[in-house]
């Protein structure tokens, strides 16, 4: 059976914290590979998971500045670039090679509305990097996700997903004209839709799997857009400080990380899996609105094209077929 899609009693809020979520576990003795975890929530993911004891890796494009930012934080890096498939396989390889399990892999990297731009391979970069980067890189995983006898992967959507479902015909923008914004609605509906497939084939071997919107930050995934832009999202003051303010959904990178490191960890998600998810609850499923782009970042919920099974289904074919990557990876 299914999890529901429906919120249910947590005891946290909108403005809990990653500490608050992760007070009383112990992670001693786990292992977690958090993407994208040395700039913005991921930081701040990661940090909140090695204080509550997990050993953490962060594969990272730039070292030097993953190192950085992670300094006297006692977390490893690694090198990895999700636009690279090569670089991709070699890090899974030296993960596998261990033998060791994974217990948590947070796929926190991302890119937001970038100009057009493709990979090697021809791909459009926000699909190649925030989904088929995380979709290679679980299943070069896979070994280690199985081995840990209860491994959660966490998925990082965005309510970004309202702007667009996706157009399995043309992905990449290859025959219709690029809109940034909706090749991030579609690469954030890919996320969430990738947690419902591989909680549906993982559950068996005790791998779950969730998607979620971790609230909006300004971080480094706003470069693409003025600042006159985001003032006039709100998502900033006069001063250019990054927006707190919970009733529009604008939130600090402590509670940014929160709903994460709770879908990673939590006992209440014990059993659970393949459900989007949003301030530190499962969010309920909302019907799409006429302006999505003009709503924001406020309302809760998660609109059907996000976890849609059929949908999911269809794009992890689409997903085997781009990558050449099959479940189960080995």
């Amino acid at each position: 059976m299914s999890t529901p899609q429906s919120p249910m009693a947590t005891g946290f809020t909108a403005a809990s914290t990653a500490d608050d979520v992760l007070a009383g576990i112990d992670l001693t003795g786990k292992t977690a590979i958090v993407t994208g975890g040395y700039s913005g929530i991921g930081t701040e993911t990661s940090r909140a998971l090695r204080a509550a004891g997990a050993c953490v890796i962060v594969p990272a494009r730039d070292l030097a500045k993953a190192r950085k930012a992670l300094d006297g934080l006692d977390i490893v890096t690694e090198p990895m670039d999700l636009a690279d498939p090569e670089s991709i396989d070699a890090f899974a390889a030296r993960f596998v090679a261990r033998g060791e399990p994974l217990h948590i892999l947070i796929d926190s990297a991302g890119v937001m509305a970038c100009p057009l731009e493709r990979d090697t391979r021809g791909y459009e970069r926000q699909f190649a990097t925030n989904h088929l980067g995380h979709f290679q890189l679980a299943m070069r995983l896979w070994p280690a996700l199985a081995a840990a006898g209860g491994a959660r992967v966490v998925s990082l959507s965005s309510r970004g997903h309202r702007l667009a479902g996706i157009d399995l015909d043309d992905p990449h923008f290859e025959r219709r004209a690029y809109d940034p914004w909706i090749a991030y609605g579609q690469s954030k509906t890919a996320n969430a839709l990738f947690a419902v497939a591989l909680d549906a084939r993982g559950k068996a071997h005790g791998v779950r799997a969730f998607s979620v919107h971790p609230g909006a930050i300004v971080t480094d995934l706003a470069r693409y857009m003025s600042e006159d832009d985001l003032r006039a999202r709100g998502a900033i003051d006069e001063e250019g400080r990054p927006a707190v303010d919970l009733a529009r959904g604008m939130k600090n990178v402590a509670q940014g990380a929160a709903t994460s490191v709770w879908c990673a960890t939590c006992p209440q998600l014990d059993g659970m899996g393949g459900v989007y998810c949003e301030d530190v609850n499962v969010s309920p499923v909302m019907p799409p609105v006429d302006d999505e782009l003009a709503l924001g970042f406020q309302a809760v919920g998660v609109r059907p094209w996000a976890v849609d099974v059929e949908a999911a289904e269809r794009l992890w074919t689409l997903s085997e077929t781009q990558t050449n990557v099959r479940f189960p990876a080995y």
